[in-house]
């Protein structure tokens, strides 16, 4: 396997944005409007941080948007690399988006809550480049859509991984401690983190530098 791509999620600023990348992130994660959970901050700051990331730096948008149109048109306000569509959007959506911004990378969340979302993930990855496998709930009365700090069933996720033929995203709970097993338990492309590299929900630089040392160690 070659070396593990990371994604810092929850990027709240500029600041934070050149954080992750000196510390070799390889991906940027920009919260919008969320149902729960933590991290969202407003379109016009997305715009403004991606616009100040350098390639080939990744940016993403999570959006928790599930209609085609409207999953267009904030993009359209954020003008980001990537769209990560936190909730399930139906496959003919992801066709129509596919179409109509066809050089915007497509990644969708799948929450790892059973074994039934394997077949889930066979469908989206006719439609997307990449999976992201997360920890949410989206079948609460609020949906939980990322954020959790929760770990899930990763045998669930690598099945996945091995039944799809696209990079796959390992998300939720990462830290230092549990990184290497992760890499290990799942074989994932890459790895998103969040609150495992926060302290009193900022970034921080000692976490971030350990969590890539250890992500790096296999």
């Amino acid at each position: 396997m070659g070396r593990i791509r990371i994604k810092v999620c929850c990027i709240a600023s500029i600041e934070e944005a050149m954080m992750a990348i000196s510390a070799g992130a390889n991906a940027l994660g920009l919260v919008a409007e969320m149902p729960s959970g933590p991290g969202p901050i407003a379109d016009e700051l997305i715009a403004e941080i991606a616009d100040s990331v350098p390639p080939p730096i990744s940016t993403f948008l999570l959006t928790a948007q599930t209609d085609a149109d409207a999953i267009i048109d904030h993009h359209a306000r954020c003008r980001t690399s990537t769209l990560q569509l936190v909730d399930y959007v139906e496959p003919q959506a992801l066709a129509k988006i596919r179409r109509e911004i066809p050089h915007t990378r497509l990644v969708q969340v799948i929450h790892v809550t059973d074994p039934d979302v394997i077949d889930e993930a066979r469908a989206a990855s006719e439609y997307c480049h990449a999976l992201l496998l997360d920890s949410g709930n989206p079948n609460l009365a609020i949906k939980e859509l990322g954020g959790t700090g929760r770990t899930h069933d990763w045998s669930i996720s690598r099945r996945i991984i091995d039944e799809v033929d696209l990079p796959v995203f390992l998300a939720g709970g990462l830290r230092e401690s549990n990184a290497a097993q992760a890499i290990t338990a799942a074989r994932p492309f890459g790895l998103d983190l969040c609150s495992g590299v926060r302290t009193n929900g900022r970034l921080d630089p000692t976490k971030l530098n350990a969590f890539m040392q250890a992500a790096q160690t296999l």
